[in-house]
């Protein structure tokens, strides 16, 4: 009992030293708010602007902000502003749930190779530089299109397709971990491979794994943009890339309609930037040799 108590005790200071750590990071503050903001707007803006995805035809076509539609209409007559609003729910949600698919394949297939070695490790880090090789973009695409553009798809196609960066990162760490004297005094005394892997490897290779989670959320963020503009998104859910791909077609820049297209490039590039300020910070704080520097 007494153990559980003080192993309680060490976490709550290790988070307490980590909490202050982060507050003295302007950067990762910086990028935590911007995220907070995002996430308020997703879930409760709704609550506060109403708005139906389907509301086409509802204002003029491509009409400059008014006191109904605060951000102007898009070329179907939808509220902008509605559509962005719906848009930060869809890119967190596709952002999140790729980058967990992603993450779980890249630090499984990191762990394995790295603690196995021999053949395992030569197999699976042969099969990680094959898929590295392959042209990122174009594979997504025409995964894409042959599975179809559902919500559903896109996370799948971003999560597969997004991994053998964490891979590789999480094997190198493996290598280190795996010749620390604790992990031999675990196999010495009959450890198994599996117990090894999820009771002593992975905890140590988690911090490195949360940081760069991160900063795949921002990058499955920006590809599920890139993919709605190019019209590869769900034409029926109104995301950011889908209200770009529509003042593209539309000629909006030409037209000096401004609302239509530099309110959804903003909230992109400032989600963006929040991930990737946050995954910064915390590998600057978790990673001992940053934190010094």
């Amino acid at each position: 009992m007494s153990s559980k108590n003080n192993r309680k005790k060490v976490m709550k200071k290790g988070f307490l030293r980590f909490v202050d750590t982060f507050k003295g990071n302007k950067m990762g503050v910086l990028g935590f708010y911007i995220i907070v903001f995002f996430v308020v707007v997703a879930f409760f803006g709704p609550l506060v602007y109403q708005y139906d995805p389907q509301s086409f035809g509802m204002g003029g076509l491509i009409d400059p902000p008014t006191k109904g539609f605060p951000l102007g209409t898009d070329d179907m007559g939808r509220d902008i502003l509605g559509a962005l609003i719906y848009g930060a729910k869809v890119s967190l949600m596709i952002g999140v749930f790729a980058t967990l698919i992603s993450v779980g394949i890249g630090t499984f297939i990191g762990v394995v190779s790295g603690f196995a070695g021999g053949k395992t490790d030569s197999i699976l880090m042969r099969f990680t530089d094959g898929f590295m090789v392959l042209p990122k973009l174009p594979l997504i695409m025409i995964l894409a299109a042959f599975l179809g553009s559902s919500t559903r798809n896109i996370i799948i196609v971003l999560g597969l397709t997004s991994w053998t960066g964490t891979a590789r990162l999480v094997r190198s760490q493996t290598l280190s971990i795996k010749e620390r004297p604790f992990i031999e005094r675990a196999i010495s005394v009959g450890a198994g491979r599996g117990y090894i892997m999820t009771r002593h490897i992975l905890p140590n290779v988690f911090p490195l794994v949360f940081s760069n989670t991160i900063l795949v959320t921002a990058t499955a963020i920006l590809t599920e943009t890139t993919l709605s503009f190019l019209g590869l998104g769900n034409p029926m859910i109104p995301s950011w890339g889908q209200i770009l791909r529509g003042a593209f077609t539309s000629g909006a820049v030409s037209l000096g309609a401004w609302w239509f297209y530099l309110p959804a490039g903003l909230c992109v590039i400032f989600l963006v930037l929040g991930f990737t300020f946050l995954g910064y910070s915390f590998d600057e704080i978790l990673n001992p040799k940053l934190r010094r520097r």
